[in-house]
């Protein structure tokens, strides 16, 4: 992502998951780090996935993914689109200079495709389509492993009570019934175990 898409982002994420007295905000979580990262890698190019037509204007919700664009490309065409759209309708000023009423708005006729993004439309790129897809990777990077860039100090774990990738679970196991509080753990450990910052 460049800076100015990323702080695009950073706005997005932070009214999907504004700060609370329970977590700190999609922003500050690292899910805007989660979502360049993984742009770089696999999933921004689908590397995996059969991306041949035809693509469905109307697909059911069990056909999966319909369009020829990979991540990468709907990430850079959806928040061109979007800037242009703020640009055009707020007298000159990008998505992240809105107040947070204005981006809730923008984000509400987004889920409800209500909003003409420029020229994109079913099935390369719609408003209701790039919503989704910003919510969805919003939500992977609030609750993913750190060790992907999102959910810094895993303070989506800690919210749900997640104890993480803790390797073993006998003592819990063995005392039914009592409260589990010890703290989430990552892939990569805790910072004390592997001599990383906290």
């Amino acid at each position: 992502m460049t800076a100015d898409e990323a702080a695009m982002v950073d706005a997005i994420v932070t009214r999907f998951i504004p700060a609370d007295d329970l977590s700190p905000s999609g922003k500050d979580a690292g899910c805007t780090v989660f979502i360049d990262r993984q742009l770089a890698g696999p999933y921004g190019t689908y590397e995996w996935l059969y991306m041949k037509g035809p693509f469905s204007a109307n697909p059911l919700p069990t056909q999966g993914i319909q369009s020829p664009l990979v991540p990468q490309q709907q990430y850079r065409q959806g928040l061109a689109a979007l800037a242009a759209h703020c640009r055009d309708q707020f007298g000159g000023k990008r998505f992240e200079q809105l107040t947070g009423d204005e981006q809730d708005g923008v984000l509400r006729a987004m889920e409800k495709n209500e909003l003409q993004l420029g020229q994109l439309k079913r099935p390369l790129l719609d408003a209701k389509m790039f919503f989704d897809l910003l919510l969805q990777n919003t939500m992977e990077g609030f609750f993913a492993d750190p060790v992907y860039g999102g959910n810094r100090d895993m303070v989506g774990w800690k919210m749900v009570g997640f104890p993480g990738t803790r390797y073993d679970f006998r003592d819990v196991l063995a005392n039914p019934g009592q409260v589990y509080n010890k703290p989430p753990v990552s892939i990569i450990g805790r910072p004390a175990w592997n001599g990383r910052p906290a």
